[in-house]
Parts: structure tokens; sequence; C-alpha cells
């Protein structure tokens, strides 16, 4: 099997090595040309993932025509805010009976969109049967690493998962089928806006029973805005849900706690991203799902303050005061 990972940030690049391990030959779009060359010459991605070696089936270009054409399996791993884009200019090079498999997690600012429903929007219809999102509590480091993580990969067609699950299951890597394709969506994009909440409260110098809390209540307004989109509740409490929610607010290799982190010492949102090679994708979400909430009526308090302190320069302390003097309205804990 051809396979194209489209995105060699952190994630894209540790899965076609994933990939490129298990003996496929996997052509990788990078953006930047001179990392290309670098990769090349070194094989290795010092900018994203450094220290990592990669495997010689790996075919790093900076053409997307050449990373897409005559591929099998397309894995989109562009930063959900790109995702658009960057597909929108491989799809004249897709095969009409490609497998794609989507790892970005985020809702497209603007538009409002889950990833699901933006490749949906750019692919031709005959690609859509081939659609599956992986997702789950994964460190793109230590999948790197080699250190057992399990993910799901979730699709409307039954086949398409079997495929993908089949050519991404390592000894290591194991990956579970899902048809919530809403709800395992949800659970990665929101997750990342829970994880700037507890980022923010750790940075404050607030304990174990806040981020407790903060988890636990951003579990119930992230099922509250899947159930409103038609997702199964029972998925949150899964990989996709709790695991990997767990593990982006309480993981020191998370991103988006990282920043929240900052902005809890005092940093404002350009100082905290400042310098940042890889992208915080819960800084942009958490207005999409804000907005999001807003349109469909959901109530989402935490999102709600994180989108205030990012945006609306709103003090953090006074966004956790605000956040606890709140009424229960009988809501069970």
């Amino acid at each position: 099997m051809k396979i194209g990972v489209i995105g060699a940030g952190s994630w894209g690049t540790t899965i076609a090595n994933l990939l490129a391990l298990k003996g496929y030959d996997v052509n990788l779009w990078v953006y930047e040309a001179e990392l290309c060359e670098k990769i090349k010459e070194t094989r290795e991605n010092s900018v994203y993932l450094p220290g990592i070696i990669l495997s010689g089936n790996i075919k790093p270009t900076s053409s997307i025509e050449e990373a897409s054409s005559g591929m099998e399996l397309i894995v989109s791993a562009a930063p959900a805010q790109v995702v658009r884009r960057v597909i929108s200019t491989a799809v004249p090079y897709i095969s009409k009976d490609a497998v794609i498999v989507s790892l970005s997690k985020g809702i497209e600012e603007g538009s409002l969109m889950l990833m699901s429903d933006l490749l949906e929007d750019v692919l031709p219809e005959r690609l859509h049967k081939g659609l599956s999102f992986l997702s789950g509590p994964s460190f793109a480091r230590e999948v790197a690493q080699k250190m057992p993580t399990a993910v799901v990969i979730a699709s409307e067609n039954r086949d398409a998962a079997l495929k993908a699950q089949e050519v991404f299951t390592t000894e290591y890597f194991r990956v579970y089928t899902h048809d919530d394709v809403p709800g395992v969506e949800l659970g990665g994009a929101v997750k990342n806006v829970i994880a700037i909440a507890t980022g923010i409260s750790d940075g404050l110098g607030f304990g174990y029973n806040t981020r407790a809390a903060l988890i636990t209540r951003g579990l119930a307004e992230i099922s509250r805005l899947g159930i409103k989109m038609g997702a199964n509740p029972l998925t949150f409490s899964g990989l996709a849900g709790l695991g990997d929610l767990v593990l982006t607010c309480t993981g020191e290799l998370s991103r988006n706690r990282t920043v929240g982190y900052k902005i809890g010492k005092g940093m404002t949102l350009e100082e905290a991203t400042d310098g940042m090679k890889m992208v915080a994708e819960g800084v942009a979400t958490s207005r999409a799902v804000y907005q999001l909430s807003k349109k469909i009526g959901v109530e989402m308090p935490i999102t709600e303050h994180v989108y205030k302190i990012l945006y609306e320069r709103l003090p953090a302390k006074e966004a956790v005061i605000s956040l606890m003097s709140r009424g229960s309205k009988g809501e069970l804990g």
C-alpha cells in the first residue's frame, strides 16, 4: 500500500514513521521546503519531532501532488484551521478509491464545522465513503518512542474503519473502531479547550481539587454539546472522550495545557504562544466552540470563560471566581 501523509508536524511525522516502520512506503508532505530538505539529509524532523530517527521508507516532499497522487491511503495531518486550504490543494491528485484518515482535532473558525463536515465539503462525493477519523489519548512523542497507546478510528463506513484499523495497528499502537463520528471528533476538539482551563488553574496555583472539578465539569460540557449534535453520550466515557481529556489536561507534553499554564502565570495569549513551534489547537477552537455553543443553545461555562480570557482579556483569577460562584441549578455533579 502506498500512503501519503499530508502534514509534517509532530503527529503527522509520528504517524508517517509508525506506518513506514510497518513496511509501507510513505510520502510525507512537508510545508516548509527547507525543513523538507533537512529531513531528507538527516532522517530527523528536528523542528517538530527532534531526537527521533525516521524510517528510510519515508519519502519527504514539498510537493502536495507527489504526496497525494496514486496513494491508496491519505492521512490528513494538518492543523485544523488550515485543513480546508491544504486538502483543497490535494483534491485534484487524490485517487477515486482512496481511504482518507483525518488526524486533525478542532472545529473550523467561521464555518464552525467539524473536520468530518469540512472534508465532505471539500472532497468530491466519491471520496466520502472512505473517510475515517483517528482520535484518543496519544501524545506524539510517546507514540514515536513506541510507548503503549490506544486510540479510536471512527467512520460511518465500517469497511473503511476496519481497513484503517488494520493499517494503523502495531504491537504498541492499538486501534479500536467506532461509528460515532461526531462524538469522537467533538471529544478530540473540545478537550483542548478544557486543557487550557486546567493549565490556567495550575498556573494560578490551584490544586488537584480544582483540576479534577474542571476535568469533570468539562466532560459534562463536551457531553452536552455532543448530545445536541447527535453524538452517542457513551462515546464520551471512552478513549476519545474521557481518555483524551484526562491526558491533555494533566500531561506535561500538552501544548494546550502549557498555554493555559503560562496565562495563569500572568502572560498574555500572545506571550504564551510566542515562539511555539507547534500549534495549540485549543486557542482557535475555544472561539469556534464558544460561537457554536451560542448558535445551538448549549451551556458551556468553562469554554465561555476560556474564550473570554483569551479574547476579551478577562483576568484569569476573576474567571475562576466567576465559575465557582455560578448557581448549580440542581445539576448532578
